[in-house]
């Protein structure tokens, strides 16, 4: 069945071209996160906005299409097919080994150009190409591997786990799920910067525009998750790359076997510690503290933080001592023998001190006990 839902541009009506705008094609029924996001993408393209997408599965009507996404049976990037589910298919991203999705074939082929154009890079430029990656290993690989049934882990190593608490239904995968049932109280998609004109609005009785605006509404959300994510890791975290290097390279001015790291300023720092450490040689010292004042204001007061053993654990690779944890001010100064001590977690994740000197005094003292 034909459905238009969206007609966007981000030029003014009086500067567009008057050219019959690309028709999108993908399946209508049930939809997922992969094509959800895999539409939005393509519309952050000059090539694709403003676009018409068409949501259907009928072959006849599919075949008129410039672009189908995630239905079909056919990938070929010539002639702009993107689906996934052939038998034969087996396409990964480079040094991965997830089979991608509609979502992560689109962000194959195009991810490099929307990285550019969102953030003004140099398509070539090496910081696209990190971009590219660390937005495939954060963000699109999940969603390949949700849509096509891959576990995070081998079966073999959770048959005996239990699960604490039940997470799934928070992921996106899940939101975008719950957007497929047909709720009275209808969706009204996030704004973002495109504009949009839905002709087939929520007031619309019939059951297939109800399900055109429900998918609008889950490729807004897929989408701007996605931009928040670009954002991020350009404006923060690849900004912070070269002052967590700069960091590391002086690292063994602070402990003659670099297991301290000191940074000037708050810095997100985890990413790129472990980055920097697995190309390093093995037989060296892994740090395993990181000190960095609260804030920028002259005078912060100061952070020490144990290093996780990895990027998502709770385990620290070198907790600060037992006899600190819990203690807070003069008495945790005279336990530690560090003037201006402020506290240290029960855990022994963090602590805090009055001074970057306080600060590194109970570093230097703590990688030694």
């Amino acid at each position: 069945m034909l459905r238009t839902l969206l007609k966007m541009s981000t030029s003014p009506a009086s500067k567009r071209v008057k050219t019959s705008p690309p028709l999108i094609g993908t399946h209508n029924g049930h939809f997922h996160a992969d094509e959800a996001l895999a539409i939005y993408l393509l519309r952050l393209l000059p090539t694709y906005n403003p676009s018409t997408l068409l949501r259907t599965r009928d072959p006849s009507l599919l075949s008129n299409c410039h672009t189908v996404v995630d239905v079909g049976g056919e990938y070929d990037s010539a002639q702009n097919r993107y689906d996934h589910h052939q038998r034969t298919f087996d396409t990964t991203f480079p040094n991965k080994s997830t089979k991608l999705s509609s979502a992560g074939l689109v962000y194959l082929h195009f991810g490099k150009a929307i990285i550019a154009q969102r953030t003004g890079l140099h398509p070539e430029s090496e910081d696209v190409d990190i971009l590219w990656r660390k937005l495939y290993n954060e963000f699109i690989e999940a969603i390949d591997a949700n849509d096509n049934g891959i576990s995070v882990y081998p079966s073999s190593e959770t048959a005996n786990l239990t699960k604490r608490f039940n997470d799934s239904g928070i992921t996106l995968s899940s939101l975008v799920g719950d957007l497929n049932n047909d709720f009275s109280i209808s969706a009204t998609p996030e704004s973002t910067d495109h504009e949009t004109n839905d002709t087939n609005s929520a007031s619309n009785p019939d059951p297939q525009a109800a399900e055109d605006t429900r998918f609008l509404a889950a490729s807004n959300l897929m989408g701007t998750s996605f931009l928040r994510k670009l954002n991020g890791y350009h404006t923060s975290w690849l900004l912070a790359r070269s002052t967590v290097l700069a960091a590391y390279e002086k690292r063994h001015e602070n402990d003659p076997q670099g297991r301290i790291l000191v940074f000037r300023e708050p810095t997100p720092w985890k990413d790129h510690l472990y980055t920097f450490e697995s190309s390093s040689s093995p037989s060296k010292s892994k740090v395993l503290y990181v000190l960095y004042p609260e804030s920028s204001t002259p005078g912060a007061k100061w952070r020490i933080q144990a290093v996780p053993v990895s990027k998502d654990s709770f385990e620290s690779r070198k907790p600060l001592p037992e006899a600190w944890r819990g203690v807070r001010d003069e008495d945790l100064s005279a336990k530690s023998g560090v003037e201006g001590c402020l506290f240290v977690h029960a855990s022994g994740f963090i602590g805090g001190n009055g001074s970057e000197e306080g600060a590194r005094e109970m570093a230097s003292r703590a990688v030694e006990m």
